[in-house]
């Protein structure tokens, strides 16, 4: 997770003391999230779009829909795909070319979180099964990267599609994106999926870290959850060679489900 090339030795070591203190530079509390922005609307091509910012970090995502062939595994269902292209406008640390590990993960994991708390209902994006069904292809474009894109990944990825619509077809069966479309992309509406990334320097865990925070991290484990009724946890990854004690997950689990729900009402309100 770390990187020595953009923290000098001396600020990772004043960053540690200051975990291990409960205190951050920008006097935030070790699992407090920075200010919350979305923005509608920010793509005139796409289904549904969506703007993010969450302190500095501020990504972009739009969603669209084509007709497809279903999976050979769910020919009764609908297809989701999602993509992510970390631009060098975003980030130093972005360059031009293949994807690297992280642009494979962030897309990845932004996609586990939303198709395993089912919040599209794929059954319904059926026109004639086992042989054409609508795809959600999903695509996220970082603008500033400052820390925690995965988690503002997905609220991004969640906002764009709570707006998307189902494109109309003409009387062949053909897609006319110029149409007025065909109704809202079908969703249980009382399901909001999110991303939950702890990080851990030292002996210390925090939430949305700035871009230097997340620098000097040397674990995260990202937790995919959702609701309705009690939130769940559907999906988890780690990344970084520090282990987790059972202490670290006890106070995960101790805080995870008021921090979805801290973060969900949030968004809801702007929804």
């Amino acid at each position: 997770m770390s990187d020595d090339n953009l923290i000098p030795t001396i600020t990772r070591q004043k960053l540690t003391k200051m975990f291990s203190e409960g205190k951050r530079f920008d006097g935030r509390g070790l699992l407090d999230f920075r200010e919350l922005e979305v923005s509608y609307e920010v793509s005139n091509k796409a289904e549904g779009s969506a703007r993010v910012k969450l302190g500095k970090t501020e990504v972009v995502v739009g969603v669209k829909l084509a007709l497809g062939e279903p999976y050979p595994d769910s020919l009764d269902k609908g297809n989701i795909t999602v993509s992510g292209d970390l631009l060098p406008m975003a980030s130093s640390r972005f360059e031009a070319g293949p994807p690297d590990f992280e642009a494979v993960e962030l897309p990845r994991l932004v996609d586990r979180a939303i198709r395993e708390s089912h919040m599209i209902d794929l059954s319904k994006l059926v026109i004639k099964e086992g042989e054409k069904v609508w795809t959600v292809f999903i695509d996220v474009y970082p603008i500033n990267d400052d820390g925690n894109l995965i988690d503002v990944a997905t609220i991004g990825a969640v906002a764009a599609l709570m707006r998307a619509h189902v494109p109309a077809l003409d009387k062949d069966g053909r897609v006319d994106y110029h149409a007025k479309p065909s109704g809202k992309l079908p969703l249980h509406k009382d399901v909001l999926p999110l991303n939950f990334s702890f990080y851990k320097i030292g002996d210390s865990i925090f939430l949305d870290p700035t871009r230097e925070e997340e620098s000097v991290s040397e674990t995260r484990m990202t937790f995919g959850m959702s609701s309705p009724g009690e939130s769940r946890i559907n999906s988890c990854q780690k990344a970084g060679e520090l282990p987790l004690t059972a202490a670290d997950v006890e106070m995960i689990m101790s805080s995870i489900t008021k921090k979805y729900e801290e973060l969900s009402e949030k968004l809801k309100k702007l929804l």
